[in-house]
């Protein structure tokens, strides 16, 4: 019982270790966060682009490109999107945060882009019908009409994008940003122990994507509801 106390005490409690698995903790959200965001606006753009199409049904340019940036990103490990971009596209640069932030951002913005699309397509074409026998232009329909009700479609299955990215960026160890689990392997290699700072880490990952699982659901929940009504 006392090596246990005595490794939990190294792990965490010992020059205030404790104080460096929340400071990468904090590092891995500050990236998720940016990630997402980046993501979000990449993905809502590659899917318009997406969806594009000529009078006649064919593929836009932009759709064309929109395609390849999809398989492209959905088809690499995002570890390799990573290195990729910390070797070679931004070599010169120091800032692995903005680094990490635009790697995981692109990756994300290709799930992205297929979760709104198919909230998109998931739209009843009726609406649209509707909109346009009222008067109202394309442009007009899709934004009043159809845009409002695909949000509800896509706003649970983008959470748990951004679930995922939190989980996903514990890779950022590898452009030397000492995020949580950087922070885990560097006190199992100071202590020689890796039980504690390990499972540690592994915890608060645990409570945290817990916490968003759980505002996910509410969000759900609300979404049911107000479409009762």
């Amino acid at each position: 019982m006392a090596d246990f106390a005595d490794k939990f005490q190294r792990a965490f409690l010992e020059g205030d270790r404790w104080k460096l698995y929340f400071k990468g903790l904090g590092l891995t959200l500050e990236v998720a966060l940016f990630a997402a965001i980046l993501g979000l606006v990449i993905g809502t753009v590659a899917a318009l682009l997406r969806l594009g199409k000529t009078n006649d049904g064919k593929n836009t340019v932009g759709s064309f490109i929109a395609g390849v940036y999809i398989d492209v990103i959905r088809g690499t490990p995002s570890v390799v999107q990573l290195l990729i971009m910390w070797f070679i596209i931004m070599k010169n640069s120091t800032n692995g945060v903005l680094v990490a932030s635009l790697s995981f951002g692109i990756n994300s913005g290709a799930y992205v882009a297929e979760i709104i699309r198919a909230g998109i397509l998931a739209v009843d074409k009726g609406q649209t019908e509707a909109g346009r026998s009222l008067g109202l232009s394309k442009a007009q329909t899709f934004l009043y009409i159809v845009f409002p009700q695909a949000v509800k479609n896509v706003l649970p299955p983008i959470g748990n994008e951004f679930i995922v990215l939190v989980k996903e960026t514990a890779i950022v160890g590898y452009v030397s940003l000492s995020d949580l689990t950087r922070v885990a392997n560097q006190v199992a290699s100071r202590t020689y122990e890796a039980f504690f700072p390990l499972v540690g880490a592994a915890v608060i990952y645990f409570v945290i994507i817990k916490l968003m699982t759980i505002g996910l659901g509410i969000l759900e929940r609300r979404l049911r509801k107000s479409d009762h009504h």
